[in-house]
């Protein structure tokens, strides 16, 4: 099963932590582990491209976790408010997607949201 908890902040969605297989098909040929992976760098390279914010990210191959976060959509660290709109709306557009592939696929993910500050890139 693949955990998603997403990190919320005044209601803003700034961040989030991906960790495990889904386990829905076998390792190289599971869709859906394929379809989180495309969506998670859809979103780094749209927050760090198309929107010039820097985006935070680690991936660790070994314990399957990714963590995801930008200040870029907190009012605290950024005071273009269309860029700050953008960048919240991607993470929020994401948490919604999976959302919605909790209906057929509940088996294999487990999405929450968590209320707490930003606390910077992972060291």
């Amino acid at each position: 099963m693949t955990r998603i908890i997403f990190y919320r902040n005044d209601g803003i969605f700034y961040g989030f932590e991906e960790q495990g297989h889904t386990g829905y098909g076998e390792e190289g040929e599971d869709i859906l582990c394929s379809a989180l992976s495309a969506m998670t760098m859809f979103l780094i390279n749209t927050v760090e491209v198309a929107y010039a914010s820097r985006i935070d990210y680690e991936i660790d191959d070994n314990t399957t976790t990714i963590r995801v976060q930008s200040k870029a959509a907190l009012p605290e660290f950024e005071e273009d408010d269309a860029k700050r709109y953008a960048v919240s709306g991607i993470f929020l557009g994401y948490y919604r997607q999976l959302s919605e592939l909790l209906e057929e696929y509940g088996d294999y993910l487990d999405v929450k949201v968590i209320n707490r500050p930003y606390q910077g890139p992972a060291e």
